[in-house]
């Protein structure tokens, strides 16, 4: 199998996909792998470790999407790659594909086989490679949160902590998964006045067991989120469902009624966001004001710290991509059920239910049967 790795091209996206010791572990094991010259220079990781990892060095994307079997990204294909997506390619990074109506059509009518980090499943162990980069994302938000609350970002001039003899700021988490808890480790060791909300007890539990009073839980239902999101200085959305699109619990009303200064930091824009007012920004124009609040949508915040992202990252895919070395990508996507639950494209049909009821398209599941001869785009009609 030849496997690529190409240079990622969404704004300032600096992770690779595959680090070096990832290379040489393919190569021992039978692969082939085209590395894009420079895609690892935003990691700190430069060709020549590439190279001598067994890497074979590559000029330009094109060459890499035109040789490789299965393409490794982080991000999801940009508009400027669609038009290197082919027949029979295997795609596997990060998509998102919910909140992504024309890259799916993309995927569909070209022929692509798309396998979504975020929608692999592992029994007993969630998303195995979503889970890193939610750690990464969650961390992050506080950080990014308390920038922003500064007066000359914009903010209420607030300082989360607080000193003796004055109130701390007020954060507000919506969802306890693994965004939301690594969101509330930074939050209650700056010493902030922290509240989470989920429809799940059971995670209250595991968090009072872990953070004792600093951390306050409330059931997520519209009293209580419009009590805690109007009264706070950061609210952070962190809201997920596997491969679907993200229900929106944050109305344009209640944002309206928030402090003036205060900021959301929204995970969950890359499947839409729960907050009606958030939309996709980049790093180099991260936030913009509506409703006198600042929102930050950046919908690759683990990207801010490449470095850390892309070894976490590899450490989680590169099982799956050394069982794509060894059984080849039909062998593999049959035999693996985790790689299965992966698959959100195949063969000219949407075949992941959370996006295909997300964007309202046809749902076939992965492994049936089709007819290709009435072509790819009958297989992704909208719904009535």
């Amino acid at each position: 199998m030849i496997i690529g790795v190409p240079k990622e091209v969404m704004d300032n996206e600096y992770r690779v996909a595959v680090v070096p010791s990832g290379v040489k572990a393919l190569v021992d094991a039978g692969a082939r792998v085209l590395v894009q010259r420079g895609a690892g220079e935003g990691s700190a990781l430069a060709d020549d470790l590439y190279a001598g990892a067994g890497a074979e060095l590559t000029g330009d994307a094109s060459e890499v999407y035109g040789r490789a079997d299965l393409v490794c990204k982080v991000k999801e294909p940009q508009p400027s790659e669609y038009g290197m997506l082919r027949p029979g390619l295997v795609l596997f990074g990060f998509l998102h594909l919910a909140a992504k109506r024309r890259l799916v059509e993309e995927l569909v009518e070209r022929g692509v086989t798309a396998v979504a980090y975020e929608t692999i499943e592992e029994p007993g162990r969630g998303l195995p490679v979503l889970k890193p980069m939610s750690e990464v994302a969650g961390r992050l938000a506080v950080q990014i949160g308390a920038h922003y609350l500064t007066r000359p970002r914009g903010g209420r001039g607030v300082l989360l902590g607080g000193v003796p003899g004055v109130e701390r700021g007020e954060i507000t988490v919506i969802g306890a998964g693994t965004v939301g808890v690594n969101a509330l480790r930074v939050a209650a060791a700056l010493g902030a006045d922290v509240t989470v909300l989920d429809v799940d007890v059971e995670k209250f539990r595991r968090i009072e067991e872990v953070f004792g009073a600093r951390v306050k839980t409330l059931v997520s239902n519209a009293y209580n989120i419009e009590r805690a999101v109007r009264g706070c200085d950061l609210l952070i959305g962190a809201v997920h469902r596997a491969g679907a699109r993200t229900p929106v619990l944050v109305k344009r009303e209640l944002v309206s009624q928030m402090r003036k200064g205060a900021v959301v930091v929204d995970v969950a824009v890359d499947q839409g966001g729960c907050v009606e007012t958030i939309r996709p920004t980049t790093h180099s124009e991260p936030v913009y004001e509506e409703e006198g609040v600042l929102h930050y949508g950046v919908a690759n915040i683990p990207g801010a710290v490449p470095r850390t992202s892309t070894f976490a990252l590899t450490n989680a895919t590169l099982p799956y991509l050394l069982d794509f070395a060894a059984r080849g990508a039909v062998g593999a996507l049959n035999a693996n059920p985790a790689l299965a639950s992966g698959v959100n494209v195949h063969d000219g049909r949407v075949t992941h239910r959370g996006v295909a009821d997300s964007l309202r398209l046809d749902f076939s599941p992965f492994g049936k049967k089709t007819d290709r001869s009435a072509g790819v785009s009958s297989t992704a009609q909208k719904k009535p």
